[in-house]
């Protein structure tokens, strides 16, 4: 309990934690663990609870504190916000300095920096105090978007100085990392919902959400590139010298940047970044070249929508055209038939693309996708290829519209496509190709493990009858093995010793690797912890499932509906006979994490989600898979999702991977 004046403490606890949030969110160099940083922000909502009068706008407790909206006021921008000319090679990028220099009669310096492919945005702040964050709009008013850009933990609601500027506007690009535009998408999906086109879109959506929650939720981060107006403080003879003063005041600033005395420097600047634009933990296309002086930029001046002391020199589109040659289908272990493109070959991103993703027969609809079409393709670092949209103007009249098949087109069975959903499913469990899926799955890192058999393996012992469910993967001969294409002693003798290895993965993985439809890792765990054996599991009600903590009717009926199937208890006898774990010893909790319950998010960066969840179980804690108020402590990595929100709003403790390890470790 917090002693003294609450006031001068509330006033020491905001700027620790302030300064703590500064350190790792803008400079990426704490100073402090993040439990060391939990106990602060315990603190301080503890005596903000006690006086809540005393609780400010700028807290840090209110990064995610405010309503939903109900709508997105206009709000005018102290002074414009300009579009840039651009330049799409050097002819016009040179074109573009000999005009500057011809205007000043004589050289200038030029600072260049990356244009984040992101949603802008204009930060204002009255007094060092964040009052309005407004979207770009149409350069002159935008959207009031200051709940939502609160909850961006890289945006300071407080600027860091004793005598900050009376107004000043901040500019910079909201963005969505790669990873994290990727892990929201496959969510999207897996949900049915439509999935953004790039992470600008992504940022952008996230942006306008009506609950900031959500928005918290989604890994934005801001980059300042400039401010516009700015009264009181220093007068500036540079822009460089302008963003060394963001840099003191708060802002996280981009580090990839160079002064240039001439354009050849400026566009080696430009050649470097077009070829490692991948390396960077967020989307860029291209590079914006400003005049460096003050003065010369007010001699340069405007046109009716751009600044004439500035260009933006943009790289080859990541986006290329090609034909559509066919769309065909997959069936996949839960029999989802989704329909692909097959593509006339086209390098994208350092790769040679052939195929892309359509989502689904409604989105081929909505966007009028048609066999033979000329079609415009993206993909952005190391997601998937996907088809955004046809050249219309390209047509002859010879294409020809998609029908999604009414049967299977592996088995033959009529395809069914339940109420809600947006997709049709084969009902056949024996579809050969959901079993060759089903298979690979259970084999896979997540679930099993079982190193050599991917996919080439697996289709061929299918297609010699070898295996038809996972519990013949356990009565696999050294000789069936030999039989297969490429198949030497290493290799089978590799594969056989990970089979045997694998028996002993645990009555989690073992759920996991079943494909029991909605059934992941976490409610894996959920599942054990509560049943400990797969018999206590395959015996229990829907009522008694639902009851366990992360499971709800939809998910509990799942579960009851694949272990009522007698071709799944089938499965399950043999993974007894194999001598799989499918039970795990409960013993009393002992240890230092004894009676705690502990929830995972994200991509920790040196432990995967079982082996961080054994740690947790070793120590005697308990993993489950939804954050409560009966949870301790949430456990967070790279990418978290709306689990940290949820952590936030209900002030329980927040653990990275070293702060977890100390727990442990009593």
């Amino acid at each position: 309990m917090s002693t003294g004046d609450p006031v001068d403490r509330l006033r020491g606890l905001r700027g620790a934690i302030e300064h703590h949030s500064y350190r790792y969110y803008v400079l990426d160099d704490p100073e402090v663990s993040d439990a060391e940083y939990d106990a602060l922000m315990r603190e301080l909502t503890s005596l903000e609870a006690e006086h809540p009068e005393l609780v400010t706008p700028d807290s840090p407790t209110q990064r995610v504190g405010a309503s939903p909206s109900s709508l997105f006021a206009a709000v005018p921008h102290p002074s414009p916000m300009w579009s840039l000319d651009n330049a799409f090679d050097f002819e016009e990028l040179v074109a573009w300095g000999k005009r500057v220099e011809k205007v000043l009669g004589g050289v200038a310096d030029y600072w260049c920096e990356l244009k984040v492919d992101g949603a802008a945005a204009n930060l204002t702040y009255a007094d060092g105090r964040l009052a309005v964050a407004a979207t770009r709009g149409d350069g002159r008013t935008g959207e009031d978007i200051t709940v939502n850009v609160k909850t961006i933990p890289s945006v300071p609601l407080r600027l860091r100085s004793d005598d900050p500027p009376a107004l000043v506007e901040v500019r910079g690009e909201i963005y969505m990392p790669p990873k994290a535009f990727a892990e929201l998408n496959r969510g999207l999906e897996a949900e049915g919902e439509r999935v953004f086109a790039n992470p600008r879109n992504a940022a952008a959506g996230s942006l306008r959400q009506k609950d900031p929650k959500v928005t918290a939720s989604r890994s934005l981060a801001l980059l300042v590139h400039g401010a516009g107006r700015w009264d009181g403080g220093p007068r500036f003879v540079r822009h460089s010298e302008q963003m060394q003063e963001l840099t003191r005041l708060g802002f996280r600033v981009m580090a990839e940047t160079r002064l240039a005395t001439d354009l050849e420097a400026v566009y080696d600047f430009c050649r470097y970044w077009e070829a490692h634009r991948h390396d960077l933990g967020f989307e860029v296309d291209g590079v914006v070249v400003k005049v460096d002086q003050i003065a010369q930029r007010d001699e340069l001046g405007y046109t009716s929508k751009s600044p004439r002391w500035a260009i933006a020199y943009k790289f080859p589109p990541e986006e290329k055209t090609t034909r559509l040659v066919d769309i065909k289908t997959h069936v996949g272990r839960t029999g989802a038939v989704t329909p692909f493109a097959q593509l006339e070959a086209v390098v994208l991103s350092g790769g040679t693309v052939t195929q892309a993703t359509l989502h689904n027969e409604d989105e081929i609809a909505r966007k009028d996708i048609r066999i033979g079409d000329w079609v415009l393709v993206r993909r952005a670092g190391d997601v998937i290829p996907e088809v955004i949209a046809p050249v219309v103007s390209r047509r002859t009249g010879e294409e020809r519209a998609f029908r999604m098949p009414e049967d299977c087109p592996v088995c033959g069975t009529p395809l069914v496509r339940p109420e809600g959903e947006k997709v049709r499913r084969c009902p056949n469990e024996l579809c050969p190709s959901r079993g060759v899926e089903a298979l690979f799955h259970f084999a896979g890192r997540g679930a099993m493990d079982i190193e050599g058999l991917g996919e080439r393996t697996i289709f061929e012992l299918w297609e010699r009858g070898l295996v038809r469910d996972p519990g013949d993967v356990y009565s696999l001969t050294r000789d069936q093995l030999l039989s297969l294409p490429l198949f030497a002693d290493k290799k089978a003798d590799l594969v056989l010793s990970s089979v045997e290895a694998s028996k002993d993965r645990g009555l989690a993985r073992v759920l996991v690797g079943l494909g029991i439809r909605h059934v992941g890792p976490p409610t894996a765990w959920d599942l054990t912890a509560a049943f400990g054996s797969i018999d206590a599991i395959a015996g229990a009600s829907e009522e008694s499932l639902s009851a366990v903590e992360g499971v709800g009717p939809v998910l509990a009926a799942s579960i009851r509906g694949w272990f009522d199937n007698p071709r799944n208890a089938e499965i399950v006898e043999k993974l007894k006979a194999a001598g799989v774990r499918l039970a795990e010893e409960r013993l009393e909790a002992t240890g230092p994490l004894a009676g705690k319950t502990f929830v995972l998010t994200g991509s920790l960066p040196n432990l995967t989600r079982d082996e961080a969840a054994r740690l947790v179980t070793d120590a005697g804690g308990t993993v489950t898979s939804s954050v409560s108020k009966k949870t301790d402590y949430v456990v967070v990595g790279e990418n978290p999702g709306s689990k940290l929100a949820r952590a936030e709003a209900l002030a329980i403790p927040v653990l990275d991977e070293a702060g977890l390890r100390e727990l442990t470790e009593g």
